[in-house]
């Protein structure tokens, strides 16, 4: 484990190397090799509960500092262009996450260590983890150190704008109604789940679509919707 080239990057030092560890274990790990130990300590899925919310934080209190003049919708905008798949995906990768992630085998097999929706997930876990290891003030200056780049000019966070606030945009404008998601079904053993989501407007089916994670399910859904809503237009 290059822990050392890790915390280099992420420009903290860990005093507990165990909750370091356990942000970086995938679900497909923990079942395979600690069954002994408790549900909550077997992998990084809590933590990664944790980090989203503790990032959807951070990222709110810096777009304010850095867009004065912004309004709420126009902010709200730019947070969901960075709290997603895509852009913690490349944050993963800046601090080399995909070299430290600890996998089972299936997704070693297959690279999972460079899947979006694990890297994604891990980093929003080591998010979690260093707040739980030095506090608020230990994890903020981490935060604004990673995803300081994105900030720079406004117009390149706008090119990372989601699938999903785009679709409601569109839908809001022109017929005063928001798209609904609804999960159809789920597949596939724990640590390679698939998830099946659907996208309605006003109880109208407009985009079925699947992914390794829900929320790459409903970007997806979305995606294909949004091409459903402009030939309903039309």
């Amino acid at each position: 484990m290059q822990f050392e080239t890790l915390q280099e990057s992420l420009g903290y030092r860990f005093s507990d190397r165990g909750i370091l560890l356990q942000s970086l274990t995938h679900t497909s790990y923990g079942h395979e090799y600690l069954q002994e130990k408790p549900l909550a300590l077997r992998d990084n899925e809590r933590l990664e509960f944790l980090g989203d919310a503790i990032l959807d934080v951070v990222i709110s209190d810096i777009l304010l500092e850095a867009f004065p003049n912004a309004n709420e919708g126009h902010l709200s905008k730019m947070r969901a262009a960075v709290v997603n798949e895509k852009t913690l995906t490349q944050v993963a990768k800046f601090v080399h996450l995909h070299e430290v992630i600890r996998l089972g085998k299936g997704e070693s097999q297959t690279g999972g260590n460079l899947k979006p929706s694990i890297l994604s997930s891990t980093l929003e876990a080591v998010i979690a983890a260093i707040y739980l290891d030095g506090g608020f003030s230990a994890v903020y200056p981490v935060v604004r150190h990673l995803f300081a780049p994105l900030f720079t000019e406004e117009r390149e966070l706008i090119t990372f704008y989601d699938h999903k606030t785009q679709l409601q945009e569109m839908i809001q404008a022109r017929w005063k109604m928001t798209p609904t998601y609804h999960l159809l079904k789920t597949q596939g053993p724990d640590h390679a789940k698939t998830f099946e989501v659907e996208v309605r407007m006003n109880g109208e089916l407009l985009a079925t679509a699947s992914g390794s994670s829900k929320k790459e399910a409903e970007q997806n859904a979305a995606r294909g919707a949004i091409q459903t809503a402009l030939q309903t237009v039309n």
